[in-house]
């Protein structure tokens, strides 16, 4: 049980890191435009001299926002209570902490994330794939979908410890 503990709370722990420096940075995405490279993240678009903020309020940026820090919100929960499980803290006896890291790594902070990465994907490519040829995705954009990746895995790292926690095998099999 505790290697899958200790599997959960290092996806989640690089996965919360990833997740912050994804939503952070301005490297979602890079162009061309005049003969200058551009880059642009959730918070502003830089030009080859100086970034500015974005000023539009674009519901797909907007909603990626949104969901990038809700699941951030989520998955540092989900890392407390994994930790709370994992040294047994136990000041609350009727709550399977276990089970709560797993619903909130699995179904919540990897559910939203998974939202905002394909509502950015999906706006993006509608949008820039129509009207620009060159433009890329770049590493801020890929940061995100390893989050993905690392919150999936540690909701089944927990899965897998819940699991094992509900149902021990016995050492005297008969």
């Amino acid at each position: 049980m505790y290697s899958f503990m200790g599997g959960g709370l290092f996806c989640a722990g690089v996965g919360n890191r990833l997740l912050i420096v994804s939503t952070a940075t301005d490297y979602w995405m890079q162009y061309r435009l005049s003969n200058n490279y551009m880059h642009q993240g959730l918070w502003r678009y830089c030009m080859p001299a100086k970034c500015f903020t974005h000023t539009d309020s674009i519901a797909y940026w907007d909603a990626t926002r949104a969901f990038m820090i809700l699941s951030l919100l989520a998955c540092f929960l989900g890392i407390i209570i994994g930790i709370m499980a994992f040294i047994h803290y136990s000041s609350f006896d009727r709550f399977d902490k276990t089970f709560a890291a797993e619903c909130l790594q699995l179904v919540v902070a990897c559910f939203f994330v998974f939202l905002a990465m394909s509502v950015y994907t999906g706006v993006t490519i509608n949008y820039y794939g129509k009207r620009y040829g060159n433009w890329r995705f770049s590493w801020s954009y890929i940061i995100g979908w390893v989050s993905v990746v690392l919150t999936f895995f540690s909701g089944i790292f927990y899965m897998c410890a819940y699991r094992m926690h509900e149902c021990p095998r016995s050492s005297n099999p008969q």
